[in-house]
């Protein structure tokens, strides 16, 4: 997934999202849905820690790109509509792309802890790529894998109810 200064991705929904297939370019921002979007909220089992992880990263880019509009309007919709973000942009943590771990709450195939890697692109030194893994052979894996064929699935596209339970390994 490519990320861009205050987290647009370049991508439509990934398969472990449950949801609509694609969201409008101007919601294509990984930190307004962790703070606006009630349904991507929900997918965090820790959702401070990866809230306040998402407000130390975009003050750091803030401070690097002082004259970037789209993040001040960024910034200011956040402050203005979470009082979450506000509290935790007054208190100026400030903190680069690092290695972590995030636990997702899938609403079908459930918990998925994914090893979160951010990596830099020379050639576009305002742009990431965000590598999402889970363990060998974890039940992570398992429930991606899952996620993968469900999401594949014609019945999955109409709104079926699925559950991960009663699809594994068929």
């Amino acid at each position: 997934m490519g990320a861009e200064r205050g987290r647009s991705s370049s991508t439509r929904s990934p398969p472990w999202r449950a949801g609509p297939p694609a969201l409008a370019p101007a919601e294509r921002n990984l930190i307004r849905l962790t703070f606006l979007d009630d349904a991507y909220r929900a997918l965090y089992a820790h959702w401070p820690r990866a809230a306040r992880e998402c407000v130390a990263v975009l003050r750091m880019e803030a401070g690097r790109h002082t004259k970037d509009q789209a993040l001040a309007a960024l910034i200011g919709e956040l402050s203005l509509r979470d009082p979450d973000f506000r509290a935790w942009w007054a208190d100026h943590r400030v903190r680069g792309p690092r290695q972590l771990a995030k636990t997702y709450l899938h609403p079908v195939a459930g918990s998925i802890t994914l090893d979160v890697q951010q990596f830099s692109v020379d050639t576009q030194p305002d742009q990431q790529l965000v590598a999402y893994t889970a363990s060998p052979d974890s039940p992570s894996q398992e429930a991606l894998r899952f996620l993968l064929r469900w999401a594949a699935r014609p019945d999955q596209a109409n709104g079926s109810p699925v559950t991960q339970d009663n699809h594994r390994r068929k």
